[in-house]
């Protein structure tokens, strides 16, 4: 599974180019046929990666881990993710996957980092929360000094230690737990169309709000989720983060500069505890729903964040459903302030998070390329869209590919029709993320990373496939050129080693 020797590479497809019979005739050409396999292996990711003796050893190591799963009765790639996790989690393929280095995770949103369990089981029991039950079955939480005020269609706040004592603890939490995910026994019954997923994906974030804004919350939570991407061998994160305002136990409030000053804080503590890792970095998102005006102010706040904190500053961009959103070229005159002001402020839209063909919501791809965005994330869309693919390709615009969100959120049911597969066969530039994690039951990269391996790439993706996916998670960073090449290095050692050692398990 090795890949060719360039030399062999090119001789073969000098057959093909230099013979002087028709390429399709009545008797092809054993050499011809080998030729354009290996060509179409060439244009696929990883298809110029020429693995060493070592990685060819892995590779077929690799193959015989995935002949196994490709055996299974039921595919896991083909199933819902919440009924194909038991599945996945006994892969060795997976195995294989939660050891390997696997540099960034370019595309996740703050309050869906943490695995849910942790918030419930951790946070809940601190002390000074309260929790009330709303009137669609849901609940809010909330810490205080005092017995919190009355809100809307909320019950009256409770203060969790009490309620503790009068009920079954386990149940409660499991309850909670229920609330912070999207999980379900039955997700196609539970979920029947993108309308109620979405509705029920939206609350989930409502819900754990009260907890991750509360100021010594959002502190610890961040540490606790760069702690799981860096246990799932993840080296940089950049986080797609509302910044709203934290509150103190008294209510005060603190501003968005405090937000990204406590983000400083945390990454130093943690690189500290962690020197291996190479750092953390914001992209200050706003909700699509805004009004132009809005939008102009949020733009301004994300230029004056990114002149206040360069070394953490990432971007901008916009968040929320796509099909119920304004589009882009809806907000381009909020969007077109930096450059007029002749100031730089990198963009990393969300678009294409769509199966709405020829709608203006569609056409957010185009408009994201010609805003001079850095990446598209999602780009569900991108194969319906011949001239934006190649425009993208030509700008080196990498798609941030999200299988399990797109699967979970109903864009595609079975990850081996997944658009991404093209793209992956075509050598699109694309990395592999997760998006919200917490909210699927799922952490940090390797369970996506398994959806894209064995359901975009079949028994064609090898470990130079792999490879190449995390080499990219650097290169398609926020990270300058110098701090690429340096991630890049440190990244290629850890690589080097999980090889040799993998190799005498």
């Amino acid at each position: 599974m090795g890949a060719l020797p360039w030399g062999r590479r090119l001789g073969l497809l000098c057959v093909v180019l230099l013979c002087g019979t028709p390429l399709c005739c009545g008797r092809p050409d054993p050499r011809r046929r080998e030729a354009l396999m290996q060509l179409e292996m060439i244009r696929g990711i990883g298809g110029s990666v020429v693995l060493n003796d070592k990685e060819k050893l892995l590779d077929e190591k690799l193959h015989q881990l995935k002949l196994q799963d490709m055996a299974l009765p039921e595919f896991p790639p083909s199933m819902h993710f919440f009924k194909a996790k038991p599945l996945i989690e006994r892969s060795p393929v997976f195995s294989f996957l939660q050891k390997m280095p696997k540099g960034a995770a370019l595309h996740v949103h703050d309050f869906a980092m943490v695995g849910v369990e942790w918030l419930v089981k951790n946070i809940t029991y601190r002390e000074n929360c309260y929790v009330c039950f709303t009137a669609d079955n849901s609940v809010r939480f909330l810490f205080s000094a005092g017995q919190p005020k009355p809100q809307t269609h909320c019950s009256t706040w409770i203060l969790l230690e009490t309620l503790r004592r009068k009920m079954n603890s386990t149940e409660l939490d499991n309850s909670f737990i229920r609330n912070l995910t999207l999980f379900a026994e039955d997700p196609d019954e539970a979920y029947p169309d993108q309308d109620v997923v979405w509705t029920r994906f939206e609350q989930a974030f409502l819900v754990a709000y009260g907890l991750v804004t509360y100021a010594p919350i959002f502190k610890d939570y961040l540490y606790e989720g760069l702690r799981q991407f860096y246990m799932d061998n993840i080296m940089y994160v950049e986080i797609r983060a509302l910044l709203p305002p934290t509150y103190e136990l008294d209510g005060r409030r603190n501003s968005k500069d405090w937000s990204m000053r406590a983000c400083q804080e945390v990454l130093q503590r943690f690189r500290a505890q962690y020197p291996d890792f190479v750092g953390a970095r914001v992209i200050f998102t706003v909700h699509r729903g805004l009004n132009l005006t809005e939008a102009v102010k949020a733009v301004e706040e994300a230029v004056t964040l990114q002149r206040n904190f360069p070394d953490i500053m990432a971007g901008f961009d916009f968040v929320g459903r796509e099909d119920s959103g304004r589009p882009l070229w809806y907000f381009r005159e909020a969007l077109e302030l930096p450059e007029e002001r002749g100031i730089h402020l990198p963009y990393f839209f969300h678009a294409g998070e769509t199966d709405s063909e020829g709608t203006d919501v569609d056409q957010n791809m185009m408009d994201a390329l010609l805003l001079n965005t850095s990446r598209i994330g999602h780009g569900f869309a991108m194969t319906r869209h011949p001239v934006v693919k190649e425009l993208a390709r030509k700008m080196d615009v990498a798609v941030e590919v999200c299988p399990i969100s797109n699967q979970v959120l109903k864009l595609v049911s079975d990850l081996r029709n997944h658009p991404a597969a093209v793209l992956m066969a075509e050598g699109h530039p694309m990395v592999i993320s997760s998006d919200d994690p917490a909210l699927f039951e799922a952490s940090g990269l390797s369970y996506d990373f398994y959806q894209a391996f064995m359901g975009f790439g079949g028994m064609r993706s090898n470990l130079a496939t792999l490879k190449q996916l995390v080499v990219n998670s650097l290169r398609y960073s926020s990270l300058s050129s110098a701090l690429k090449d340096k991630a890049t290095a440190a990244l290629l050692e850890k690589w080097d080693k999980f090889v040799s050692e993998t190799l005498l398990m």
